[in-house]
């Protein structure tokens, strides 16, 4: 049964949308879930990763290594993460690309744009045009 008749189904169309999917729909795309004490503290679950958030990586090769976020690399659906890199034959490091899923967020680069967006996600307050002593 279809939830909703102007959203499709089909895994077909839900691939497109995903891997064709513009910059500013991308970095919805590619949030990160919070680490418990920083989700007890927002009451949120996830957000969308940014340049100077600290994370650990949770699955991989790499797990249970912590760095700051350098880059969020959209058009490749990654992140690179300070010192995680790996040295090429010419002796050059390159950052390793690690997906935002595969990481938690530890520390939050924060600024009124951030701070608006932790209210409104925000699950622990009663939003609504009314309070409850005016309903009464």
């Amino acid at each position: 049964m279809k939830q909703k008749a102007t959203v499709s189904s089909s895994r077909r169309k839900s691939r497109k949308s995903y891997f064709t999917a513009p910059s500013h729909i991308r970095r919805k795309l590619m949030s990160a879930p919070l680490s418990k004490d920083l989700r007890a503290k927002y009451n949120v679950r996830s957000l969308p990763i940014r340049r100077d958030d600290d994370v650990i990586i949770c699955r991989g090769h790499y797990h249970d290594r912590e760095g700051k976020v350098t880059q969020v690399y959209r058009k490749k659906w990654r992140i690179h993460i300070e010192r995680v890199t790996r040295d090429k034959a010419n002796g050059q490091t390159v950052p390793i690309g690690i997906h935002p899923s595969k990481v938690m967020i530890t520390k939050i680069k924060m600024d009124k744009d951030r701070k608006a967006l932790l209210d409104r996600k925000n699950r622990s307050t009663k939003k609504g045009k009314y309070t409850e002593k005016e309903t009464a």
